[in-house]
């Protein structure tokens, strides 16, 4: 197999490099089990290759690449630092990125990496982290008003955050430790309202707090929804919090631009309502436990202990007319 490489690296007349580069990779896909001398060949003769071939070849042979069990670690960076028109395919599917591989392309690389990241399938909570923290890095490189702005309104969040880590512990001091969190409640018109306002002037921030708030989760999981730029994840929780169609379909063709264009809308009438509350509600369970020690309610609940069950048979009846129709 070897030789195979060493092949296509003399010259032969007449040979686009395009097809050198196919036939390269398409050897190389072929190894089942690709030795330590298969895997330094390769390296050495891929980015040669690659630089001197066209866009379309470049695309077809990183995608052949994401679906390798097995690439060398020097060719994968080397990929994942393309632009992202080649390199997204690699970043969201291939499983021989190694997780040190993909820490340094988001330090390196810029949002739209981070984005290609987050939609991969296997990120262990360590790059979820990496993840939260490089989306929050890139929103804060701002400069002047914008960069004062950005400041002041990540101090009014962690005050609001302190405060609602206070009512936590009011509600978590009153409620049996026995006791699960409530059903999934729809979200109230200020929060409707909220939704639209913040959208409309791009503050992915303040989105985040208030649908923390409508959740009655921490803000870690409304920013994990946000992060998933399909954006089926918060069209989900739009749906399962009861936001009229018209509000949802605004308010995700203004965080993800590329969802314009009738892209909201598909994506929303394909969603079923039911499975959308269940999903949500699993979210909203494992968060609890995770960051909230197992809360029932969060700082928007009233009457938390009361209504719990009242308010989790009017979600579920909402997902039962909504699925109906």
């Amino acid at each position: 197999m070897a030789d195979r490489f060493r092949e296509l690296e003399r010259p032969q007349a007449g040979r686009p490099k395009d097809i050198v580069l196919m036939a390269t990779v398409s050897s190389f896909e072929s190894l089942r089990f690709p030795s330590r001398s298969d895997l330094h060949q390769f390296g050495e003769l891929f980015e040669p290759l690659y630089n001197a071939s066209t866009e379309e070849a470049r695309r077809q042979a990183v995608a052949a690449l994401s679906r390798c069990p097995q690439v060398p670690d020097e060719t994968a960076l080397f990929i994942a630092t393309q632009p992202i028109g080649i390199a997204a395919i690699f970043l969201m599917g291939s499983k021989a990125i190694a997780e040190h591989t993909l820490m340094h392309v988001l330090r390196a690389a810029g949002p739209e990496h981070a984005r290609a990241i987050g939609r991969r399938d296997d990120l262990s909570p360590a790059m979820v982290e990496a993840l939260v923290a490089s989306h929050q890095d890139h929103a804060s490189r701002r400069a002047g008003e914008d960069r004062e702005a950005s400041l002041k309104e990540a101090a009014r969040l962690e005050r609001e955050e302190q405060i609602r880590e206070e009512l936590r512990a009011l509600v978590r001091a009153a409620t049996p430790a026995v006791e699960a969190p409530p059903g999934l409640e729809p979200a109230t018109e200020a929060h409707q309202a909220l939704f639209v306002r913040f959208a409309r002037a791009g503050e992915a921030g303040m989105l985040a707090v208030t649908l923390a708030d409508a959740l009655s989760s921490s803000q870690w999981l409304s920013e994990r929804i946000l992060l998933d730029v399909s954006g089926r994840q918060l069209a989900e929780t739009l749906l399962a919090l009861d936001v009229p169609d018209t509000d949802s379909l605004f308010v995700l063709t203004k965080i993800y631009p590329h969802l314009a264009e009738g892209g909201a809308a598909a994506l929303i009438s394909a969603l079923d309502p039911a499975e959308a509350i269940d999903r949500v509600e699993s979210w909203q369970r494992a968060d609890s436990y995770t960051n909230g020690n197992g809360l029932p309610k969060a700082a928007n609940g009233d009457d938390a202990k009361s209504n719990g069950q009242d308010n989790h048979d009017r979600s579920s009846e909402a997902a039962r007319h909504r699925a109906a129709g």
